[in-house]
């Protein structure tokens, strides 16, 4: 018995100062936001606070960055997410429209399927979940705003 306390104790103390020296790793840690160069026209305030509920915090440069997203290795995932959601499909970059792959079938697709929002996401952010009357609400106007000119 004390041979196993030793090597839980030894274990744990390794795990420890793992986990404090992975916060010394940069990435994850760059929480700034950048510029809003330009929204969409939206089709109204409504789609853009479903939007804003659902889908800003990784497709727009107005990410609330929550406190857990300063701690490895959780800033790592929340970093990338957020590179990869404005890579995709960004919010407050948009350029005359959409770019490609933003136009509203896409859109569309990935919120009726259930991809997005995803489901590690709305486990700590329950405010963006969608009820079904919601969703449709943010794939209609989402389709209308993308395919504005």
């Amino acid at each position: 018995m004390k041979n196993r306390m030793k090597s839980v104790t030894k274990y744990s103390l390794i795990a420890c100062i793992a986990l404090v020296a992975i916060q010394a790793v940069p990435y994850g840690k760059n929480h700034t936001n950048p510029a809003v160069i330009r929204e969409p026209s939206w089709d109204s305030l409504a789609t853009r606070a479903l939007a804003k509920r659902a889908c800003f915090d990784c497709h727009s440069n107005e990410t609330v960055w929550k406190w857990y997203s300063g701690f490895a290795p959780v800033s790592w995932l929340v970093q990338y997410d957020v590179n990869k959601g404005r890579e995709e499909l960004n919010l407050s970059d948009w350029q005359n429209g959409a770019r490609e792959g933003e136009r509203s079938g896409k859109i569309g697709a990935v919120i009726a399927e259930g991809e997005m929002p995803p489901l590690p996401y709305l486990l700590v952010h329950p405010e963006a979940r969608l009820t079904k009357l919601e969703k449709s609400q943010l794939i209609d106007g989402m389709t209308k705003t993308a395919d504005k000119r």
